[in-house]
Parts: structure tokens; sequence; C-alpha cells
């Protein structure tokens, strides 16, 4: 298993991995610009492999920008499909090289989110690739009943609700998290009732509600554009649900558990350089180095 970090990795794990496919690629898109990544999937057009998008019915933007995609790969020998209209919005973004690896992005295949901070993640777990590749069947075909079979594959509105909410309950001592707009109550209060009994819980990002005992703060100098959870240090959620009801109740929205140790420990790291790097980050630095120094202080006065 394998971490995305944006805006470090860029272009690379996505060029490297459409150009890995030999037999088939599939992707879910919501968004796209990306030049190079509509070239690489036109050289694997070429030599041979399947190539099979699932592209969202609408979007916040132009609507026009996505009929224009569709006719650019239709061009290009892709196999271009558009999703229902049963759900408000198609916002997941996942990619299936040769159906045996999965990469499940918070960010869209544009340059403006391979610019922000953002994250994605890369599995080749046989049940989690199936699982994706039964999601994207089903939503190619428009069928409205996929049932996930798989903890850990976190899809709205079928389980997302259910599969966070239980990632919160079951933290003990720490859970930092990346959401650009919080604002579902029902997760609110339980986020609470954890800082309450003790958890340290900090968000970048924002909180549409007051955050009692949650630690909230902007990132500084960068665009925020991933939903992520790190638990305990052990667990992770990477994906493009916010927890507020629209996205977890209302609209298509991909995501993974993980406990790969190398993957949350690396989010882990970014995450805490991140929180550095905030008002408060600086704050709590300086706090800790004149703590330190008193202690310091304190032991050289310890008569001998």
């Amino acid at each position: 298993m394998d971490l995305i970090v944006q805006p470090a990795d860029g272009l690379k794990p996505l060029l490297t991995a459409v150009a890995s496919a030999k037999k088939t690629l599939d992707l879910i898109i919501f968004r796209f610009d990306l030049k190079e990544v509509e070239k690489a999937i036109q050289a694997a057009v070429s030599r041979g492999v399947n190539v099979s998008a699932l592209i969202a019915h609408t979007h916040s933007g132009s609507d026009k920008r996505l009929r224009q995609l569709e006719l650019r790969l239709l061009e290009k020998g892709v196999t271009v499909s558009r999703t229902g209209d049963d759900l408000v919005r198609y916002h997941g973004k996942l990619m299936i090289v040769d159906r045996e690896e999965l990469s499940v992005f918070g960010f869209n295949y544009t340059s403006v989110d391979l610019s922000s901070r953002s994250f994605g993640v890369v599995t080749r777990d046989r049940k989690m690739v199936g699982e994706a590749l039964r999601l994207f069947e089903a939503d190619v075909a428009r069928r409205p009943e996929f049932e996930p079979e798989l903890d850990g594959f976190v899809v709205s509105p079928e389980n997302a609700r259910e599969q966070l909410a239980t990632l919160i309950k079951r933290t003990k001592k720490s859970l930092a998290l990346y959401d650009p707009r919080m604002t579902d109550t029902q997760m609110l209060r339980l986020l609470h009732l954890k800082a309450k009994a003790g958890v340290d819980i900090r968000v970048i990002g924002r909180v549409g509600k007051r955050a009692g005992n949650i630690r909230v703060q902007k990132l500084p100098g960068l665009r925020l554009h991933v939903r992520a959870m790190i638990r305990d240090g052990d667990t992770a959620f990477v994906g493009s649900q916010s927890l507020r009801a629209l996205e977890l109740d209302a609209r298509r929205e991909v995501g993974l558990i993980v406990k790969d140790p190398k993957v949350v420990k690396r989010l882990q790291e970014v995450f805490e350089d991140d929180w550095a790097k905030t008002e408060l980050g600086r704050k709590e630095q300086k706090q800790f180095e004149k703590e330190l120094k008193q202690a310091e202080g304190i032991v050289l006065e310890v008569p001998h």
C-alpha cells in the first residue's frame, strides 16, 4: 500500500499508474483538466489497453466541460459512460489498473487539486480492488442497489455514515482530521463526546458549529482539498467524504480506511507538519519550548 501526498508528488503517480496498465484501465472522474494524463490515456489505448471512464453527470462548474471531456475521450477510443442522476452528485475519484491495483483519491484530475493539500491511497488488496470494481460496474450500469460488502471500503450514501462514525467511536487517545467543511450534527456530537472524554481532537479545515473542545485551524498558505482522519496513530481514512450530511447521505463519495503502518505514519507526519504551521500550532510550540526551558532550569538548580 502506498500514500500519495499532494502537492509534493504531483503528476508522477497518475502518469505511472496509467503507463503501467497492460489490459484494462477504469477511471471515475468528477473533474479533469490534466493534459498530460489525457495523453497518457491515449497512449494506453494505442497500446491495446481497454480504457473505461465513468464521468459525473454534473458538477458545480460548467457541465459543458464534462461534455467536452466525454467527446475528447470518445475520440481517443475510450469507452465512456455518464453517471446517473439519482444522487445529487457523483463526487468519488478512483482508478483501477488491470483489475489488480486500486487508487482512491481525495483530489480530482485537475492542476488546482494537484497544487493543493490532498492525498491518495494505492492498494493491491484483492478484496478492496474487487469491491471498487463492483461499485464501478454498478454505477456504469446505473444500478441503484449497490450494497457494500467490505469493511474499510467507505461508500456514500450506502455505508459512509456508519463506517466513519465507528471510526470516531473507537478512538482512544487522538484523532487528527482534514476536513474543508464539517457540519454534520451527529458526527459533531460524537467528536464533542470524545473530546469531553479526554481524546485529543484536532481539525485542519472548518467546523460549521461551535467547536467546543475541538481545536480547529485553517491551513496557511495552501488550499485544502481532501478529507482524511488519523486515529490513535494506527488507523487512517482517506477519501472524498466531508463530515456533512450531503456528502454522507446524498452523494456518491468513496474512501478507504487503512491500517498500513507506513501509510498511517506518513499521514501523521504530514498532519503534524501542517499543524505546526497553523496559528495555534505555532503558539503550542512556543509554549512547549517555554515549559522545556523552565524544566531545564529546575533541573540545573537541583543541589548536588
